[in-house]
């Protein structure tokens, strides 16, 4: 990396000479370097033999006894290689510090450290665009975390944001990102850590929700999230939301669909550009807005018993053939009880056939599942107090 300044001072001042402080920082990262590996050779040499590697067993106890009496490898050879591994994540050598945090994690019988060089190798992953194992590295740390062994409640809650932090890197880069995020930032624990400390993240949650259509169940709580946080945390997304489904606000919702779309292009996660030929584009941008404009409709069309086509038609730009069509495909694909009168020109909605109690029925179905899950995390949450 000192090498990678030294390049880069000389392009922008178009001079071969560099600061006499860039020179000796070299000379101190190389002589550290040169240190680190000759603590480390013993142990790495052992690591580069395929037959020595067969001795290794599941029992970390087992394997640390036979490095020492075999091979002289003690503790501080170990150590030695998590340093060297570090290093080589500073200098940039990404791949380098992955393979050998992976082989330290192996060794160490240290559960802090081995938790660190778990979150040194995540990076590592996440900094070479290796998502396929980045995910797997996310989902062990996640189950670290999770685990009543962890250190304290609180570090726990610290933990599960950085988790979420770090898996944007993951969900908006993987193919299955998408689904991936929602099972994550949708989970209770982590939900309420969102909601206490980290409120800017329900921007990504809503967003996955909206260009996700196979979620609709956990979409209908996630809004409710929505309504208790719009006084703690605002944001165009998730006030489009609120607008569409809190306050069934139409205009205001058009309006925020231009706010959102100044927010996705300049969002580093959901602006994602992708090239193709001399052009390049968000492709997230175009899939929300079509996605936003059929929330738009399906609940105008649940409070509405009709409707114009030709005004909706306008609005769409499409002639009435092409718009008749999308109508027919979006009433069938959204459930909507409706249909088309074609004399008047409208989109005639049918009464809604559940009588009240099946709507107080629907809407404290769950209500003992949610009561079972408060108490428990309350419970929890006195066994882990220190007792006074």
């Amino acid at each position: 990396m000192v090498d990678y300044a030294m390049d880069i001072h000389k392009s922008l001042y178009h001079t071969a000479d560099v600061p006499q402080d860039m020179v000796e920082r070299r000379v101190e990262v190389v002589a550290r370097l040169k240190a680190l590996e000759d603590a480390a050779a013993p142990l790495v040499s052992f690591l580069q033999n395929p037959n020595a590697v067969q001795e290794l067993r599941a029992d970390k106890q087992y394997n640390l006894q036979m490095l020492n009496d075999r091979y002289q490898i003690g503790p501080d050879q170990i150590e030695a290689l998590y340093q060297y591994a570090k290093f080589q994540f500073e200098c940039g050598n990404y791949s380098g510090a992955a393979d050998y945090l992976y082989q330290y994690r192996a060794l160490c019988s240290n559960s802090e450290r081995s938790l660190s060089a778990l979150w040194g190798k995540l990076a590592a992953e996440i900094l070479m665009q290796n998502w396929d194992i980045a995910l797997e590295e996310l989902n062990r740390l996640k189950e670290i975390i999770d685990s009543k062994s962890f250190s304290s409640p609180l570090n726990q809650v610290q933990s599960r944001i950085w988790l979420m932090h770090w898996s944007l890197f993951i969900f908006f880069n993987h193919d299955n990102g998408r689904t991936q995020i929602i099972d994550l930032f949708n989970q209770d624990k982590y939900l309420n850590a969102i909601q206490t400390s980290a409120p800017h993240l329900l921007r990504y949650l809503a967003t996955a929700f909206i260009v996700n259509k196979r979620r609709r169940p956990q979409f209908k709580e996630f809004i409710k999230v929505i309504q208790q946080d719009q006084c703690s945390y605002k944001d165009p997304i998730t006030e489009f939301l609120a607008c569409v489904y809190v306050n069934y606000e139409f205009d205001g919702a058009q309006k925020k669909m231009k706010e959102c779309e100044e927010v996705i292009l300049n969002d580093p996660f959901l602006g994602k550009r992708v090239e193709e030929g001399n052009f390049s584009t968000v492709l997230l941008k175009d899939e929300f807005l079509e996605n936003a404009r059929l929330f738009i409709f399906e609940t105008y069309c649940r409070i509405h018993q009709r409707i114009d086509m030709g005004v909706l038609f306008e609005k769409l730009n499409l002639n009435y053939e092409e718009g008749e069509r999308w109508i027919v495909n979006l009433i069938r694909n959204s459930k909507l009880d409706a249909k088309i009168d074609s004399e008047t020109g409208t989109v005639v909605m049918e009464p809604n056939r559940l009588n009240v109690y099946e709507q107080l029925i629907d809407h404290t179905k769950a209500l003992k599942g949610r009561t079972y899950k408060l108490v428990s995390q309350l419970l929890e949450h006195a066994q882990a107090q220190p007792a006074r």
